[in-house]
């Protein structure tokens, strides 16, 4: 099996992943977020794939998260049309790193659930 590893080179939690990736002989394509930033139809696909609610998707804790006031725009009803054309705008809007295979997707790095989807 083979997945696509989607990751910030710099973000140590994606350093940690994918470390994790090589150390437990899973292939993968690996995939800068900021350089090929998942398209809209990309994330509706995977958070479909997912069963996860949208927000998962979302990098809450990044400074462009809370610039934009995102929180807000969510509580107040934002369409989720709308929050997958948002986080197609800018790689450092979605959460990371994003494992993608042919009936998962894994959104951020939780050992347990990596082990449970990869091996």
């Amino acid at each position: 099996m083979s997945v696509l590893f989607i990751e910030y080179p710099k973000c140590t939690t994606c350093k940690r992943a994918k470390k994790w990736l090589d150390e437990h002989g899973v292939a993968y394509t690996d995939r800068h977020i900021v350089e090929d930033n998942p398209t809209a139809a990309e994330l509706k696909a995977w958070h479909e794939r997912s069963g996860l609610p949208l927000r998962r998707f979302f990098n809450t804790s990044g400074m462009k998260y809370r610039e934009l006031g995102i929180k807000a725009k969510l509580d107040a009803g934002m369409s989720d049309d709308e929050a997958f054309d948002l986080l197609a705008t800018d790689g450092m809007l979605v959460k990371r790193p994003l494992v993608v295979g042919d009936d998962f997707v894994l959104v951020g790095f939780k050992e347990p659930a990596w082990e449970e989807a990869l091996l």
